[in-house]
């Protein structure tokens, strides 16, 4: 049985000391889930001249903390059903304060084996995070995987900005990737407090576990390829969208600005939908509004339309922001309980982020068989489609362990 807390079980959502200290806790670790990784991008060119690098292993740089979600995510769910979901968070930001560090000495050894650790880190987060709100706020998911969601997007985008600054100054691109252990800490004690707050779970009670595993549900491989599909297309984006613009005439400087715009655009979808996905029963209507939005956008690159640009960029944020807070709602929505919703994020988190790895690669592949960023182009409106396809089928309410 699960022991909560008699103000939990009130739709609205009672923000006594215990709530604060808890969405706090939420929001820190939240902000560590992404600006690790985005702080890497805008310095890799200090990297690369400071440890004297090849493109190849620079690049592999991004890739390691995708490949590390594929392989830790499966085994998230099953040390939290063994520890605890607060437990197991708090060792998370250990290894992700840990990871930090050892990725900033300073050696190309150190640098590869600190990201993997910072991957694997931050896949128990990305897992877990989901699941936990479920146990703990079911009645206010969508609300709270909003507050996830935006402290991720923000913190993600700010390091982003202010990465390329502090490796100019005299603390060098060390410090400019060390300066995240600060953060890092930070969420480390405002967690803390939760394992006094943590739930018990007897799980003797058949309702808690599914009668088969969660990969051999049908729903699950929907769920997974949504999720799958619309991370490709944001690191596929990110990798390849500033070459592009640069391609069609745009300075450096501009490619830079409109990628941010893109990134902030996401955040007002990242708040609303998660909200407007709780409040129904059915979410397909939402997933129209995504895929038309991914449409408008993609084809007014594919079209070479540059004077509209900035256009295009928000509508891609937008239907990004749209879709990724689509994707971790399905988690909790067509979950029974949270251990089901950690089960399906597994699985979802493991091969959708495996899938995504391969977008960059696919869409360099493309551009240099046919030497043409249109060709390349093109599998951004294949993808889309793809995830009409998936996000249609998760988006229909019903759980993923019905057996009908």
């Amino acid at each position: 049985m699960l022991t909560q807390q008699t103000p939990r079980q009130s739709k609205k959502l009672h923000w006594n000391r215990n709530t604060w200290i808890l969405v706090l806790g939420i929001i820190f670790i939240s902000s560590t889930l992404r600006s690790p990784l985005t702080s890497v991008g805008p310095i890799i060119t200090y990297i690369k001249q400071g440890l004297d690098i090849s493109n190849v292993l620079a690049g592999f740089i991004t890739t390691i903390p995708l490949l590390a979600f594929a392989l830790v995510s499966p085994f998230a769910p099953k040390l939290a059903r063994r520890f605890g979901f607060e437990k197991t968070l708090l060792f998370a930001m250990i290894i992700l304060a840990i990871g930090i560090v050892v990725r900033s000495i300073g050696n190309i050894i150190f640098l590869l084996s600190g990201t993997a650790l910072i991957g694997i880190a931050i896949a128990f987060g990305n897992v877990l995070l989901p699941a936990l709100i479920k146990l703990k706020f079911p009645l206010q998911v969508g609300l709270l995987t909003s507050i996830f969601t935006v402290a991720m997007n923000i913190s993600a985008s700010i390091a982003a900005g202010v990465s390329y600054p502090i490796a100019s100054t005299i603390v060098g691109w060390k410090g400019a990737l060390g300066f995240w252990f600060i953060l890092t800490i930070i969420a480390f004690f405002a967690w803390l407090p939760q394992l006094r707050q943590q739930i018990n779970v007897k799980e003797d009670h058949k309702h808690m576990r599914p009668s088969k595993p969660i990969w051999k549900y049908p729903l699950t491989w929907a769920i997974t390829l949504s999720m799958g599909l619309q991370s490709l297309l944001f690191y596929t984006t990110a990798a390849w969208i500033p070459a592009l613009l640069e391609s069609q005439g745009m300075s450096a400087h501009q490619t830079g600005w409109m990628f941010s715009i893109m990134q902030f655009s996401q955040l007002p979808m990242t708040f609303l939908i998660p909200i407007l996905a709780a409040r129904k029963s059915d979410q397909r209507s939402l997933v129209v509004m995504f895929s038309i939005l991914y449409v408008i956008g993609f084809s007014g690159i594919l079209l070479n339309l540059t004077s509209l640009t900035i256009l295009w960029m928000i509508f891609i944020g937008l239907a990004g922001g749209a879709s990724f807070g689509l994707a971790m709602m399905f988690f909790s929505l067509r979950a029974r309980n949270a251990f089901e919703a950690a089960e399906i994020s597994g699985t979802a988190q493991s091969i959708g982020y495996l899938l995504a790895a391969t977008g960059p690669v696919l869409y360099g592949y493309i551009h240099d068989l046919f030497e043409s960023w249109q060709s390349a182009n093109v599998l951004y409106i294949v993808v889309v489609i793809g995830l009409f396809f998936f996000a249609w089928i998760s988006a229909k309410d019903r759980y993923v362990t019905s057996e009908k």
